[in-house]
């Protein structure tokens, strides 16, 4: 599976280069920095797919000595420096809209730069649905990171192309830098939330409320067989969810019944939980020391 999500990768790869000479051409066609600020955008996009495909190259590797949970978490190393570029990207491109704004220089060939640049987009929104597709289907965050990349430089393109038609209309060529602007504050948002779902990764945040409930709804099913559960918890880790927690069941019940216990709710837990590692602690109801304050559930 991580062999095929590294073919993704380099097919955005291979998107970025496209998209990087398109748009260098439209700019060099048109000078307009609307366009430059979406070429150095593409830049970005070319360092942050050459960043994911080493990334998930890196998070392939088994699990070893050094490594016992695996290299999964190199996934948000992935994220947050792609996320790191978007934010250098955006302060380049508010600089070189402000400097144009002090020294504005008429446009030119806008018709050919609008074509080239139309091109660069939808072959970035092909690839970027392409991509999205494939994070869903792999639950890969370096995927998805680079899908809504691409996809918000494909937004991004749109408001540029729309402003230098309006430029064509009224002539305003101050129209150019204020749309430079717009896409680097644009982009400051999608680089901000790209490096805060990474921290959140690394720092093992909780799974999200909707796969608690789902992991929850499980335990209850198989409520009447035990007595108490507690000390759950569950994080995420690149696209593995690792799952621990604490079953109180009656001390008369043998090893093999508490063990056919454990494995029936991991198999259940695994079924919602893709990829989930589900790791349970067997304590008897008869000693005090199975009931803490962290107790989720109750005999009573």
């Amino acid at each position: 599976m991580k062999d095929v999500k590294s073919r993704f990768a380099l097919l955005s790869v291979g998107a970025a280069l496209a998209t990087l000479m398109l748009k260098f051409t439209a700019y060099l066609l048109t000078g307009s920095v609307g366009i430059l600020s979406d070429a150095l955008e593409s830049l970005v996009n070319l360092a942050g797919a050459l960043i994911a495909l080493t990334a998930l190259k890196i998070a392939a590797k088994p699990a070893d000595k050094t490594h016992p949970y695996g290299h999964d978490k190199a996934e948000y190393f992935s994220s947050g420096a792609e996320g790191t570029l978007i934010l250098i990207a955006a302060g380049s491109i508010a600089y070189a809209a402000i400097e144009r704004l002090i020294r504005p220089i008429p446009l030119e060939q806008l018709n050919w730069g609008l074509i080239v640049a139309g091109s660069a987009s939808l072959l970035n929104f092909i690839v970027a649905r392409a991509l999205l597709s494939a994070a869903n289907r792999y639950d890969s965050i370096t995927l998805e990171a680079d899908a809504k990349h691409l996809l918000t430089d494909v937004w991004t393109s749109v408001g540029v192309i729309a402003g230098l038609l309006a430029l064509a209309v009224t002539g305003w060529q101050w129209l150019d830098s204020l749309i430079a602007l717009a896409v680097a504050g644009h982009i400051v948002l999608t680089g901000v939330n790209l490096v805060r779902r990474s921290i959140d990764g690394l720092m093992d945040y909780s799974l999200p409320s909707d796969e608690l409930i789902q992991l929850e709804a499980v335990l209850n099913r198989h409520r009447d067989q035990f007595v108490a559960y507690h000390r759950l918890r569950a994080r995420k880790s690149g696209s593995r969810r690792f799952v621990d927690l604490h079953l109180v069941v009656p001390g008369a019940r043998s090893v093999q019944e508490a063990h056919d216990l454990c494995e029936r709710v991991e198999r259940d837990i695994e079924k919602v939980l893709p990829h989930a590692s589900v790791t349970i602690h067997i304590e008897p109801a008869e000693d005090e020391a199975s009931y803490d304050d962290d107790l989720r559930d109750s005999a009573t």
